[in-house]
Parts: C-alpha cells; structure tokens; sequence
C-alpha cells in the first residue's frame, strides 16, 4: 500500500497556514483536479479524492491539531470517524460556490480568455508615451451571428436536458452532485441551426487593431493591460483582457536608469582644461540642445546633473535628471609643432625649466625623465 503524502502538501500550502488560506488551497485544488475538468483522467480523480481527504482533516481544529502532533498515525483507528456529515457539509457549501460563480458552466456566462502580444518602442516613444495600433490575430466575435452561434434569423433554444440551467444534478447515496450538462457542455442553450459564417462557435479567426495608449515613462519589460480587447467569451459573455509587453529599442546618445538618462559628451583636452561651453544632446527635441558650461580643470568621467530633463516619472510626479559624463579626448597624432608646444606646457606645469631644451628635443627628455633613463 503506498505511503499517504502530507496533507499540507496536498493542498500546496505552509504548516501554519490560516484557515482562510487552507479553503483557498482547497477551491484551487479541488477546481484543478475535478472529474469535470478532467473526464476521463484516473490521475485526476484520485487526486481529487486526495485533496477532499487532506482538507477533511485540517479544516477541522481538533483533527488538524492531532495531524500535527502524529501525523497519519494519529488519525487512524477512529480518528476519522464520525466526520463524514462535515466534509459532506463543507463540500456542498465550497461547490455551491464554485458551480454558481460559472466555474464550470452554468450559473452566468464564462469570460473569454486573455490576449497577449509584444509591442517594441523607440526611446523617445517609451519616454514621452504615445499611442500605437497594436495588431492583435485572435478570433473575434462573428458579425454575421452577433457571437451566439446561430444562424441570422435564429437564435440558441433553451437545454431541454438541463432546462437552460447547465448543470445537471445526480444523487449518489445521500449527496447530490452538480456537474456540467453533457448536451450543451454548460452554454444552457443548443444551436439547432448554426451560422454558416463561424459554424456555430459564435467567433471567427480574423486579425483586427486595437489602440493602445502607452504612458509617459514606461520601460522595456513592463506590461500594459487593456480591458475586454482579448478573445471574445462564448455566447455573447465578457471578452477577455489583451496584455502588452512593452519592448524599448535602445538610442546611441542615451541609456536609460529609472527616469533619469545618461549622455556622454567629447571635450577636447583645452577645453577640460581652460573650460568651455558644451552642447548636450536634448533628449525631447532632436534638433535642439542643451548649453552646459565645463568648468576650467574639469577631470575626464567628471558628471554633470541637468535637473527636470531627464523622463517624465510614471505616477507623474515631475522628471528625472539628465546626467552627463564628460569624455576627454587625446589626440592620437600630433604635429611637430604640437609635440613642442606641449613639451614647453609640461614642463610649465611641473614648475621646472628644463634648460637646453625645447621643441622636440625637449619632449624626448621629458620622456627619457619619465622613464628613468
């Protein structure tokens, strides 16, 4: 005989898990392993039996409490006894709530199912937000039945087997089980004559557009929901979502941190040194700048912060900065006459007259001292 698994495990839930939180464990496992959902599947059924036991158990305080002091030894020998009338009790009342809430059919209309597509956005876009149209390949409702599957001129008739309900209900012993009606596989309505167009189902596979709005200051891996633009639910009940995740392409002047944007700007090696003013990359307008004044000895990967020019904030509470991080640029070639000029500079710098020297002369001892020879 196998060995019985925890009954915590079972429902998927911690050892000192609330009584709230044990029902909910219950609803979702029950709902996952029904014969309903799953005719058919041996699995399943044994799973389900499973689920009702472990919950039978530690929705009772006492038995719950015995349970954790012995485990399955502690409940043998009578320790289930007499219980029976409970998890009878406690089943009718969670599948009263299941059954009429639509879980299975029945009761009102299920929702159509959601959507999802990826949509890629420039910079720009991302940061300031706009709108696009999204194409969406799903199916949708039929025009030509108005999604109830029937023929113009007709309409769905009322289950006879389960009289519109969508359920039907079977004694076994003293418990009455519902379960969804076989004949309209819990609609409440047959199609005598189905529409031509979408052979019954009510929908048809056909690619449409939907505008999406896409906030100021959404960024690459975030996820947009738009309500009722998802697939189109069964006889004319609620259309599910459409979620749209959000894909930022990157821009060569700016890299994105939160709401703030780092650009880097090229200086020349006089500039850095005598200060200048720069032009910064506008990251609203492309045709624009920013004028940022370098200060004189301004150090290469010094970083600059331009306030309120960076992207607007989600919740709307003003923008993030634009940083800018200074690059310094050496020249790689240099003219005899440069070589000189920045020989005499060095040794203006280092305070030390290098007498007998100048020009290129006075660079090659300059690199003679520096090399130790």
């Amino acid at each position: 005989m196998s060995q019985k698994r925890c009954y915590y495990e079972v429902l998927g839930c911690a050892r000192d898990a609330a009584p709230e939180d044990l029902r909910r464990a219950y609803k979702r496992e029950a709902l996952k392993h029904h014969p309903d959902r799953n005719q058919g599947d041996a699995k399943c059924e044994a799973a389900f039996k499973e689920v009702n036991e472990a919950y039978q158990v530690l929705s009772d305080a006492e038995k719950r409490q015995v349970y954790d002091q012995f485990g399955h030894a502690g409940l043998e020998g009578g320790g289930m006894g007499g219980g029976m009338g409970d998890v009878f009790s406690h089943m009718q009342d969670l599948f009263s709530e299941m059954f009429s809430g639509g879980g299975f059919g029945g009761g009102r209309s299920r929702r159509g199912g959601d959507l999802r597509v990826q949509q890629r956005l420039k910079f720009k876009e991302a940061a300031f937000g706009c709108k696009r149209e999204v194409v969406v390949h799903a199916p949708t409702r039929c025009d030509d039945c108005g999604g109830n599957g029937a023929k113009a001129g007709t309409k769905p008739e009322a289950c006879g087997h389960c009289r519109g309900t969508g359920q039907v209900s079977n004694s076994r012993g003293f418990v009455m089980f519902t379960t969804t009606c076989p004949r309209c596989r819990g609609q409440g309505a047959v199609i005598k004559h189905a529409c031509k167009a979408c052979d019954g189902h009510g929908v048809v596979e056909k690619p449409r557009k939907v505008t999406v709005t896409f906030p100021a200051g959404i960024d690459g891996g975030q996820r947009l929901r738009v309500s009722g633009q998802g697939m189109a639910g069964p006889a004319n009940s609620p259309a599910g979502d459409l979620y749209v995740d959000v894909d930022v392409e990157e821009d060569p002047r700016f890299e994105r941190d939160g709401a703030d944007v780092v650009t880097r700007v090229h200086v020349s090696f006089t500039d850095a040194a005598l200060g200048a003013v720069v032009q910064v990359p506008n990251l609203e307008d492309d045709a624009s700048t920013h004028p940022l004044d370098i200060p004189a000895g301004t150090q290469p990967g010094a970083v600059f912060t331009m306030k309120g020019q960076g992207i607007p904030r989600l919740d709307g509470r003003g923008r993030g900065a634009l940083v800018v991080a200074v690059q310094v640029d050496v020249p790689t070639t240099l003219s005899s006459r440069a070589k000189t000029l920045l020989a005499d500079l060095d040794a203006e710098l280092r305070g030390a007259a290098v007498s007998g020297t100048s020009g290129v002369a006075g660079a090659e001892s300059h690199r003679k001292v520096a090399a130790g020879k």
